[in-house]
Parts: C-alpha cells; sequence; structure tokens
C-alpha cells in the first residue's frame, strides 16, 4: 500500500506492530510525542524500528484503564504513523516522537503475544469538489469560530490559527482543529471516523459552536460572581454606615457590645497589657474593622488578637511563703533529697524577705530516670502556690517551637513558652523543661539556642515571640529543668542553670520510699486494701534486690503493681482472702529471681577485676577479663570506645616500663598475646575511668596474682602511673553496695567528692583513694608484694576512716 506523505510515496506493509493508545486518538499529519511503559508496546515498537520500516498502527483503547486489552477493545479504525525519533528513559519507558500519515482499518490479528501484529486496510476520505463555495464558506466560519474561542480564554497553540489560514484541504482542516480542541477519546474516535471531510467539517463547526456556548457561560458566571463580591462589600460600608448611625443616637448598649470588634476593645483594656502590647492590639484591631469579614487575612487578624488577649498579662498567683508549710509539703511528697529540699525553702525565704521582687532561678535536676525529678516540679510548684506546666523538649528540633512561628501564613502559632502561660492563665507559673538534655537541631534551626533568650535573667524580662511579636516579661516564671546526662546540654545552656544532681538510692531508702508512697500508691490503683495484702521488710527487699538493677524507682514500682495484680486476681476468683508478701511468696508471685548471686563474684580470680562505671542510667558495675596464650600483641573485645581502647595501651605501656619492678617477665608482651574483654558486647563502653582496673587485670594476669572479689575500682591512668580524678563517685558507689563490695579504691583527688556521700554509705564501704598504680596493686591484689627495693607505702596511710569524709 502507497500513502500520500508530503508528495512522496511511502510504501508499508499490509502487517504492522499495533501500538494500543489512551487518552487521546492520532490524526493523519499530526505529530506529538508519545511515552511507552507496557512491555507489550515497548515491544511493538522496537519491532517497528527494526521489521517495518519504522511504521507502526497507532488505536485508541475504548477502556483508557485497561492495562493489557483485548482485541475487541480496540478501535477497528487507527492511524498508520512513522516513529521520526525515540529515547530511552531512566525508569524503563520510552519516548517515541510519531507523525500521523494514513488511516487504516484493521483487519485481522495475526499475533496477541508478546505484541499486537495486524493486517491492515489503508481507508482513504471520500474525494471532495475543490473550490465550492459552500465548503470554502464552511472552512472560513470554523477559522472565525476557533479565533473566538481563543478570545473567550480557551488554551491554544498561538500558532493554530496562522497554519489554518494555509491549510485548503477541507479534510486537512477538520483534522487539524479536532486534534487541538482536547477532546475525549470516544467524540475524537467519532470524528476519525467520518470520511466525508465537509461531513467532518459539520462535525466540528457543532463542536465549537458547543464550545462557544460554554465559554460564554464561563464568562457571565464570573461576571456574577463579581458582582455578588461588590454586593458583599457594599452591605459591609451599609452595615459600618448603620452602626454609626446607632452611636450618633445613642442606641448602643455600652455594656453588651453589639459585636466582636467592641468585645475586642474590652477584653484589651481588661488584660492591662504593657503599652507596646497594647497599642499594638489596637493597631490589629483598627486594621481587623477595615477588612471584609470573610477574607482569609481576618481571620489570621481574629487569631492573633484571641491570643494576644488570653494571655495572662497581669494575672499571677498568690505565692505562699510559709517555710514550714511548704517544707511539709516537699517531705510529704518526697523522700530523702534533702539538698533540693533545702534550696526550695532558700528561694521562698529570699522571695520572703524581698516581698517577692526577684527574679525566678533555673534550677536543672540531673540524674537517672525514675529518681524523681519529674514529680519534683510539681512538688515544687505545689509548695509554691504556684500553677505547674510541663514542656517536653525531648526530640525538638524545630527553633519556631520555643520562638514562634511568624505569622506568614493560616496555621501559624506561638512557641511552647506562650502555650504554657495560657494554659497556666497566670504570669508566675512554675515551667517544667522535661529531658532539656535531648533537643535535637537541624536546618530548621537551634533550639538551645533559642533557649539561652528564655532562661536567661536579664534577656527573658522582654522575651519577644516570633507570633506575638511584642515582650512579654518571662521573669517571673520559675523554670525547672530536667536531664540525664548533664554534658548533653550545650555549654552556654548548662552555664544559665543551677545543676542539683538527684543520685538514685540505696536499698534502704528504696525499702522505706516502697512502703511511704510505692505500696499506698499501688494498692489504690489495682483496688485493694490492708485486709488483702500485707508486705513485709524482707519481702520488700527481696523485690529490690533480685528484681530490679537500677538507681531509679521504675521497675520497683512495676514490680509492686504486680504483686498487687497478682493478689487482685486471687481475690476476685476467691481462692485467698489476705496475702503476705514474704521472700519465698515473692518468687512465687513474680517468677524465678532476674538478679541473683551468680552476678557477683564468688571468689578472687586472676586476670578478672571489678571496675565502676557511670551510664545515663546510674552507676554500674563493670567486670574486665584478661588472658593470654601464645602469639604477640594486644586484642581488646566488647565495643570498647576510643577513650578505654587508649587506657589499655597506656596500662600496657606502663607495665612494660615498670616489668622488672611489678615481677612481669621480660618475654610475657613478646611471646603472648594478651585478651581484654568485657562483657556485654553488645552495650558501648566508654569513659575515662577504668584505667587503673584495666592496669589491675594486666599485672593480675602477667603475674598470676589472683584480685580480691570485695574490691571495685575507678580511675584514670597516666604514662608514668599515676592515677587521675573521676566523676559520678556516688553513683558509682551505689552501684558497689547493689554487688556487695566492701572496698572501693578512688582517686586521691576525689577525696573531697565523700563530703557528698551521705554518712550511712560512708559506714559501709571503705574508700581507698590512691595517687598511683603502685597503690591500687597493693590494694585490690591478694598477697601482692611490690619487687622494687622502694619501701611499700602503708596501706593505712591514705585509707580513710568508714566515717570520715
Amino acid at each position: 500500500m502507497v500513502t500520500n506523505y508530503e508528495g512522496e510515496n511511502i510504501e508499508f506493509k499490509e502487517e504492522l506492530p499495533l501500538l494500543p493508545i489512551r487518552d487521546i486518538v492520532v490524526y493523519p499529519f499530526m505529530i506529538l510525542p508519545l511515552f511507552v511503559g507496557r512491555e507489550s508496546s515497548i515491544q511493538a515498537v522496537e519491532h517497528a524500528l527494526n521489521k517495518t520500516d519504522r511504521l507502526i498502527l497507532l488505536a485508541s483503547q475504548k477502556d483508557i484503564t485497561a492495562e493489557m486489552p483485548e482485541p475487541s477493545e480496540i478501535y477497528e479504525l487507527g492511524t498508520v504513523a512513522m516513529i521520526m525519533r525515540m529515547r530511552k528513559l531512566p525508569d524503563g519507558r520510552i519516548k517515541i516522537l510519531v507523525q500521523g500519515l494514513s488511516k487504516a482499518r484493521i483487519l485481522n490479528f495475526d499475533q496477541t503475544e508478546p505484541f499486537f501484529v495486524t493486517k491492515v486496510a489503508k481507508v482513504e476520505d471520500v474525494a471532495v469538489e475543490s473550490g465550492a463555495v459552500a465548503v470554502n464558506a464552511l472552512m472560513r466560519n470554523i477559522r472565525e469560530q476557533l479565533e473566538r474561542v481563543i478570545t473567550l480564554g480557551k488554551v491554544l497553540s498561538p500558532d493554530i490559527l496562522m497554519v489554518l489560514e494555509d491549510i485548503q484541504d477541507p479534510g486537512r482542516l477538520a483534522d487539524l482543529v479536532a486534534s487541538n480542541l482536547n477532546l475525549h477519546v470516544g467524540e475524537a474516535q467519532m470524528i476519525l471516523e467520518v470520511l466525508d471531510p465537509v461531513e467532518r467539517l459539520h462535525k466540528i463547526n457543532d463542536i465549537l459552536s458547543r464550545e462557544l456556548e460554554i465559554l460564554a457561560m464561563q464568562q457571565k458566571i464570573k461576571h456574577v460572581a463579581k458582582d455578588e463580591i461588590n454586593k458583599s462589600q457594599k452591605e459591609y460600608f451599609l452595615r459600618e454606615q448603620i452602626k454609626a448611625i446607632k452611636s450618633e443616637l445613642g442606641d448602643e448598649n455600652s455594656e453588651q457590645p453589639e459585636d466582636e470588634f467592641e468585645e475586642f476593645r474590652n477584653k484589651i483594656n481588661a488584660c492591662k497589657m504593657p503599652e507596646e502590647a497594647e497599642k499594638e492590639a489596637m493597631k490589629q484591631l483598627q486594621r481587623l474593622e477595615k477588612m471584609h469579614p470573610d477574607s482569609s487575612e481576618s481571620s489570621i487578624l481574629r487569631s492573633y488578637l484571641e491570643w494576644l488577649t488570653d494571655l495572662p498579662w497581669s494575672a499571677t498567683s498568690d505565692e505562699v511563703y510559709d517555710l514550714e508549710e511548704a517544707q511539709a509539703i516537699l517531705d510529704e511528697d518526697h523522700f530523702d533529697l534533702d539538698k533540693v529540699k533545702e534550696r526550695i525553702l532558700e528561694y521562698l525565704a529570699v522571695r520572703k524577705l524581698k516581698d517577692g521582687k526577684m527574679k525566678g532561678p533555673i534550677l536543672c535536676f540531673s540524674g537517672p530516670p525514675g529518681v524523681g525529678k519529674t514529680s519534683l516540679g510539681k512538688s515544687i510548684a505545689k509548695a509554691t502556690g504556684r500553677e505547674f506546666v510541663r514542656i517536653a523538649l525531648g526530640g525538638v528540633k524545630d527553633e519556631a517551637e520555643i520562638r514562634g512561628h511568624r505569622r506568614t501564613y493560616v496555621g501559624s502559632m506561638p512557641g511552647r513558652f506562650i502555650q504554657a502561660l495560657k494554659q497556666a492563665k497566670t504570669n508566675n507559673p512554675v515551667i517544667l523543661l522535661d529531658e532539656v538534655d535531648k533537643l535535637g537541631g537541624d536546618f530548621k534551626g537551634d533550639p538551645s539556642s533559642a533557649l539561652l533568650e528564655v532562661l536567661d535573667p536579664e534577656q527573658n524580662m522582654n522575651f519577644r515571640d516570633h507570633y506575638l511579636n511584642v515582650p512579654f516579661d518571662l521573669s517571673n516564671v520559675m523554670f525547672i529543668a530536667t536531664s540525664n546526662v548533664l554534658e548533653n546540654i550545650p555549654g552556654p545552656l548548662r552555664d544559665r542553670m543551677e545543676v542539683l544532681n538527684l543520685s538514685g538510692y540505696t536499698q534502704e531508702e528504696k525499702v522505706a520510699i516502697t512502703k511511704k508512697y510505692l505500696i499506698p500508691k499501688q494498692m489504690n490503683e489495682n483496688g485493694i486494701t490492708d485486709e488483702h495484702i500485707e508486705f513485709t521488710d524482707e519481702g520488700v527487699q527481696t523485690v529490690i534486690k533480685n528484681f530490679t538493677s537500677e538507681a531509679g524507682l521504675r521497675n520497683l514500682e512495676r514490680r509492686i503493681g504486680a504483686l498487687c495484680r497478682k493478689v487482685a486476681t486471687k481475690i476476685a476468683k476467691g481462692e485467698v482472702t489476705k496475702t503476705q508478701i514474704i521472700p519465698n511468696e515473692v518468687e512465687t508471685l513474680l517468677g524465678p529471681p532476674i538478679y541473683t548471686k551468680e552476678d557477683e563474684k564468688e571468689y578472687d580470680e586472676v586476670g578478672v577485676a571489678t571496675g565502676l562505671a557511670w551510664t545515663a542510667h546510674g552507676g554500674e558495675i563493670l567486670y574486665i577479663e584478661s588472658t593470654k596464650m601464645k602469639g604477640k600483641g594486644l586484642t581488646l573485645t566488647g565495643q570498647l570506645g576510643d577513650v578505654m581502647k587508649e587506657s589499655a595501651q597506656t596500662a600496657i605501656g606502663y607495665i612494660r616500663s615498670r616489668a622488672s619492678e611489678l615481677g612481669v617477665s621480660e618475654s610475657a608482651f613478646e611471646e603472648n598475646e594478651i585478651h581484654i574483654h568485657l562483657p556485654a558486647g553488645a552495650t558501648p563502653k566508654d569513659g575515662p575511668s577504668a584505667g587503673i582496673t584495666l592496669a589491675t587485670t594486666i599485672v593480675s594476669l602477667l603475674t598470676d596474682t589472683p584480685v580480691s572479689k570485695e574490691v571495685a575500682m575507678t580511675g584514670e591512668i597516666t604514662l608514668t602511673g599515676k592515677v587521675l580524678p573521676i566523676g559520678g563517685l556516688k553513683e558509682k558507689a551505689l552501684a558497689a553496695m547493689r554487688m556487695n563490695i566492701k572496698t572501693i579504691i578512688i582517686p586521691w583527688k576525689n577525696k573531697k567528692d565523700l563530703i557528698d556521700i551521705p554518712e550511712e554509705y560512708r559506714k559501709k564501704l571503705n574508700f581507698v583513694p590512691v595517687k598511683s598504680i603502685d597503690e591500687v596493686l597493693e590494694v585490690a591484689l591478694v598477697g601482692w608484694k611490690k619487687k622494687s627495693e622502694k619501701p611499700k607505702r602503708k596501706q593505712s596511710k591514705n585509707t580513710l576512716p568508714p566515717v570520715a569524709a
């Protein structure tokens, strides 16, 4: 077959690959890009490029949603097109540029898998008498109608009118107009199947007439909507005139305002704002009065004025200055914590002497989870007679959470501090900044830096939230922060806070807290009374020792709650009337002990030393094991950090330099590979306090001298054998007490920290301050005899009495 393609005879085979297309109908002489994504369609395109001289049949699908159309779902009449260009896309699809050549009808499907191959027959238009007046008039009418369609706002190619002027063939004119009207597939296919060019022109003329009516109706609707807006504006001005007339006649009731503007004005006068804030509020209210009530900006201004008038600019809580009552409240809610309670009473005393005119302190309670940091904030608010608001800062990354969002979009809000003041309804609440050490930071800003202005007593008198954009006095607020790891708080922010460390509790303290607070609370929550359950001291001690191993009280409270639930279940079933919680009953109800004596060292071992570590959850025992084998070098395992690796290298260096004096063989390091391991390898370990423990375990291994099971140690070592100070001594001492350790070796420079350890701890523990590794070995190694001739330092010289600080 042949078809005329712009003066050229183009031959194509009777069998052509078929490309089903959807959403569009291709006409002859039409050039357009197509995106091909179906695998069968891609294979059809490749077949056309390789086998049929780049010719392919394009036919539209009857159902555009069908992914794999059947032959019956494809229109019989299509267009033979030439693939002018093909490009592969990164997502696996291909993009082709095609030009329609001639109409063709599908006679038969010769192949359906993996792609369609069809037998086609060329379809030609009916011949038309050239130069007929009626045809020319119809073509001219179509051009004029298309021009009117574009004038009314229909978006078409700007060059189409120029192209139409040059086309004299009625069939081509009809096809070109149809291809530019964005017709749906069914209507476009109907135009394609009309073989009489004149009839095709009449159908195009009808379609253009319909399009003109639709566009004219759209224009009318727009004018009506505009008239409605003008009408609303007119009504607004008339209402304002009526309001002015009523005001002149004296018909307004000043005590009960008739509209929201008067309500806002009365609220602004009632809340006693500072001059700058009141001036801004009145300015925004005047803007609101001039706006249309349905505009988006009026809703933003309305929300802004509501925030301004709802804030407690002058509302203040009546503070309590009775120190005895405050002491009673603190003692009722919390056990021990004498230093914190003393600081709160000092604050109240100063407030009382200065008649309440003092800047609020910024306290930071630092300690492991479960020691009562958050609940202490509530007790402080109760003791001082203030409102309490908690702001959770864990995971906050956006600076706007602190300073607020700017009023540039619908839905903007003030920061968390302004929201907290609105919630408290007073300007002097206790605001608890919970988990301040877990603040984040990203491209949206640094919240910790934004907190500097909030917490600085010299700056927060004029805190300016981005949303309010007027200063608010935060100096009357009492800020309290909590953290687990003090080092995670940036230095400038930490500098603005007064840090109070809350360490963990001893077993005796846990027993007292459990009996006074935890047991009554859990009994009440689980619906049981003293008639149902009785806790003995021995039973509580068993729960603490065998089922919890933490500095705080959360797991202990869970275990007490579990016991209460077990008893409640028995009572509900009618099995028992009262249960006495004794050690055997605890194990019956809670199961086998989680922490047993197997966790403690049962005997003196060679190459196993006991260290003390500090974590965010309190102090912990850290066993360090070492062994040797044939080989050379040092192997460290247990997921150690860089600091601990350096400590191990330093200990090796010190021991090698003092080998003969320490009784270590000169060839020990050349013939043996030393392997040091810290158990629980899944837990990362790092910190500058394991140096003397590492040195002790290596000396014990190489001299075959056991390490005492009752000695634990903490301290860093230098290359010359000096012992450097550490932190977290109280937490480490508590961990030692939980594991029945009697003696703790500490650096000499940490003697001053013993004053912070309660006397009851010092009675149970023997703290041995040391200056060098030699003194550590004398205390830690059983039967240790130093090999040098230098007189051995007496242990009692540096050993403090049990009760001395």
